[in-house]
Parts: C-alpha cells; structure tokens; sequence
C-alpha cells in the first residue's frame, strides 16, 4: 500500500525544545514543512522533500526534480494559506482553490493489495502523485462542512493550525506536549499565588 495515514512531526523550536505536534493532517503536516510562517524547521530542499515524502508514503521512488521542488513549494504555500483562513473562519482565497484543484485533478497514488503475482503499472509513485494525494486530502479537510475542525492553537503566543479529529472536537492545544503543558504551569501557578 503506498498511502500512509500517520501524521505529525517533530519539531525543534529556536529555544531548543523538541516536541511532537500532531497536525492531524499529512497535508497540514505537508504545509508546515515550509515553514508555516512560524520559526520551525524547515524541509526545503529536493533531499529534504523527498526524505519527508519517503516518510510518509511507502513506495515514492525518492527522485525529486527541480519541477517536482518547484511544484511543492506552490502547493504547500496554498495548503498553508487556506489553513489559516480556515481557522479565522474565513473564505480560502480563489488562486489557492484553485492551485488545490490543480494538484487534486492530476493522478494520486492508486490503491493496490499485496500477495498478488504481477503488478500493472509501476510499483513506485511518483512526487507529483504524493503531492496530488495531498490535494485530494486538503479537498476534503477545507470543505464548508469541516471548517470548523480546522483551529489555530489556544495559546496566545502560538499560530500552530491543526485539523481537531477528536470525537468531542475540542482540541485547544497544537500540543500537550508544548502549550497544553505550560498552560497547566501557568494555571497552576496563578491559583498557588492566589491562595
């Protein structure tokens, strides 16, 4: 099987923290490798690309051309920015729609059972196929009927935007891990100073 369903990635932080955040999304976690606006580490590079996409999706052949590269980076900016819209609760924009439905059209990854004798087609997928397998996702996880599962982090001094697939759609936090945990701390040491 070529499609992978895990999400999320470590980071490491300017201040020296490494810390797992779960986007909830592999095209959320796609679009944070650029950066996301936000100081953490980047993968931009056709090595860094391909690493990432090896990672999350068994059977890419590994080779990233300068188009492929080129490609991405586009796709990912759009991915970002409807993230964050979709957050504030507003409109994407129509050239990111339209650069989604752009990669969405093109063909993804296709399904495939192992055991058999023979295989049609290639066995590997090609860059351009993960990154339409991406759109498919963000296709899906920006539609009107999911916005509202689509948060920026309830810490004030954090922008993370991840997709809440809990059952009760009350995830506050990018992290436990990072900002669930130091709003304990500073809940905690509120309610000591105030006793």
């Amino acid at each position: 099987m070529l499609h992978t369903t895990t999400t999320g990635q470590w980071f490491d932080t300017s201040d020296g923290m490494h810390w797992w955040f779960d986007s909830g999304s592999v095209a959320l976690d796609f679009a944070y490798t650029g950066g996301f606006d936000h100081p953490l580490q980047p993968t931009r590079s056709p090595e860094a690309l391909a690493a990432w996409l090896s990672e999350r999706f068994a059977g890419i052949d590994g080779v990233v051309t300068d188009r492929d590269e080129a490609d991405a980076q586009a796709l990912r900016a759009a991915i970002a920015r409807m993230a964050v819209a979709a957050s504030h609760n507003q409109p994407p924009a129509p050239e990111d729609v339209d650069m989604v439905n752009l990669f969405a059209a093109t063909p993804d990854i296709p399904p495939s059972l192992a055991g058999g004798s023979r295989r049609a087609g290639r066995s590997t997928a090609r860059v351009s196929q993960a990154l339409s397998a991406m759109a498919r996702e963000s296709v899906e996880l920006f539609d009107v009927s999911e916005r509202g599962r689509i948060r920026e982090c309830a810490a004030e001094d954090c922008q993370l935007v991840f997709y809440d697939e809990s059952r009760s759609n009350n995830r506050r936090w990018c992290s436990m891990q990072r900002c669930g945990n130091r709003a304990k701390v500073r809940a905690h040491r509120a309610a000591a100073r105030a006793e």
